[in-house]
């Protein structure tokens, strides 16, 4: 169907310019026998998948979490989860029983995570990462050699879990006394007295503020 006969079939009028686009994307003698309608009803359905990817990415970031991961540079770095297969680690010997349930029961694929240095000499926050891979045993409670075994634990009834997670970015190191002097991050859990916990939830805000910093 030539273009500008889409009025006589109730379809909506379709430039000569998209006509031939789209006889371009088409390959030999499909492009000439394949229906005008036809035509438009893919231009349609990709539509549909477009929007349909939009609305997916929209839930997901209501859904998404974002998290503050401690490590010791002197075990863990960024530059070491950079380096590493994949640009994926797994974040093994967490020994602290609401740590460990905030991987095993509450984080999700897909969630942002600040890689923070921790027991060094400028803790503090040093790149970005996102969690790649959901909480499975770790593996290290079961090794007679590792620092992090656990006799009480067994393959079948694990007590500590791991998730895995990538490399996304290194950014300056955003230290522990430039974030306290941000009253927007007053209620950051992190900043809290008496807090020693190896990975803690970050509001949205936050998280936000956070970026804007970096």
């Amino acid at each position: 169907m030539a273009p500008g006969h889409e009025a006589s079939l109730g379809l909506p009028r379709i430039s000569p310019f998209s006509y031939a686009i789209e006889s371009l994307l088409l390959p030999g003698k499909i492009a000439k026998t394949f229906p005008r309608s036809a035509l438009f009803s893919l231009r349609l359905f990709n539509s549909d998948r477009l929007q349909e990817r939009r609305r997916r990415s929209f839930y997901l970031e209501l859904r998404m979490s974002y998290w503050l991961m401690k490590s010791e540079p002197a075990e863990v770095n960024i530059d070491d989860l950079a380096a590493a297969p994949k640009k994926t680690v797994a974040w093994f010997g967490v020994r602290n029983y609401q740590a460990r349930n905030f991987m095993r029961d509450q984080m999700k694929l897909g969630d942002k995570v600040f890689f923070y240095h921790s027991s060094c000499e400028e803790p503090g926050i040093a790149g970005l990462a996102s969690v790649s891979k959901l909480a499975y045993p770790d593996a290290t409670q079961f090794d007679p050699n590792s620092k992090y075994f656990d006799a009480k634990a067994s393959k079948t009834n694990p007590r500590w879990f791991n998730v895995e997670v990538k490399f996304v970015k290194k950014t300056r190191l955003l230290g522990i006394q430039e974030l306290r002097g941000y009253p927007e991050l007053a209620q950051m859990r992190i900043l809290q007295k008496g807090n020693r916990l190896s990975i803690t939830p970050i509001e949205p805000r936050e998280w936000d503020f956070i970026i804007s910093k970096l």
